[in-house]
């Protein structure tokens, strides 16, 4: 069971600052984020970067990791997952946890119940809170060629999981996490 964090972002709507940079509990918050996925349950753990991506490889501590460069990430999230895939294909992953950078209040309580509905190469879970599909995603290996091809914009998975609606097992997380995503200056105050 892979592990996929996308952590490209520049934070636009925090005044250009990388989500992947911003402090949180003396450390940079990719580093938390990774953290998450691998004591999840997933390994090897993938990072995506983009903006700012030099700056994050100096100040972060990655070195357990893989961590890949999307030159696109301007594009969006959909780039950044199709960079992340196109790593994971050939690897021998069986299946893979999606995670975003932006979401501190997930952690690897939340992604442990994600890779427990792993069910085979067509499995699609992701978590839910209070009913509603979030973060992180598992995405069985037989599917990612087809969730590349529509990886578009920020857009990432979404459509994808629109059209398997039937065949997506959601897993109620709301009581081990919270859901939030670091987004404008207002969000900072979630990060110790």
């Amino acid at each position: 069971m892979a592990g996929l964090l996308l952590a490209a972002g520049g934070g636009r709507r925090l005044g250009g600052r990388p989500k992947a940079l911003l402090d949180h509990r003396g450390r940079p918050l990719v580093e938390h984020a990774a953290r998450a996925l691998r004591q999840g349950g997933c390994e090897p753990v993938h990072i995506v970067l983009g903006a700012a991506a030099d700056a994050v490889r100096e100040r972060a501590e990655l070195s357990a990791y893989h961590v890949w460069d999307n030159p696109d990430w301007a594009q969006g999230m959909g780039s950044s997952l199709r960079v992340g895939l196109a790593a994971l294909a050939g690897s021998g992953a069986d299946a893979v946890v999606v995670s975003l950078v932006d979401q501190p209040g997930i952690g690897a309580a939340a992604v442990a119940r994600v890779v427990a509905a792993y069910d085979g190469g067509g499995s699609l879970a992701s978590a839910a809170y209070d009913g509603r599909r979030g973060h992180p995603v598992l995405f069985g290996a037989d599917r990612w060629p087809d969730i590349a091809a529509g990886a578009t914009g920020d857009r990432g998975a979404r459509a994808y999981l629109q059209q398997h609606a039937a065949a997506l097992t959601l897993v109620e997380c709301a009581d081990v996490a919270e859901p939030y995503d670091i987004d404008t200056p207002e969000d900072l105050h979630r990060l110790g």
